[in-house]
């Protein structure tokens, strides 16, 4: 095989598609099309089969908003921040927290 020109890291495959050449207990190897500068060149990259539970959901998700005729969001949400509320300290005196010297 010799040298192998490296092009841009996973992020450039996100959404593409590929042959799979190798299966693993938790993940799956795939040969991806990758374009660096002029040529085309065939990259294998590892990937676990966690991702494939959110894209089977996602696939789910889309079905039934369009048997409904809704849009639904796909997108990951962060969770909210938490409500303002007071701390009780039962009593006990807060302690001042300094950094060692």
């Amino acid at each position: 095989m010799g040298t192998f020109q490296k092009g841009m890291p996973h992020k450039c495959c996100h959404g593409k598609t590929g042959r799979v050449y190798s299966v693993m207990q938790h993940g799956v190897g795939t040969v991806v099309n990758n374009q660096v500068k002029g040529k085309i060149l065939a990259k294998r990259i590892n990937t676990r089969d966690s991702f494939l539970k959110c894209v089977k959901e996602n696939d789910q998700k889309k079905k039934e908003a369009k048997k409904k005729g809704t849009w639904v969001q796909l997108k990951h949400q962060q969770a909210p921040p938490r409500e303002a509320h007071f701390v009780r300290t039962n009593g006990k005196e807060p302690e001042l927290l300094e950094p060692i010297p």
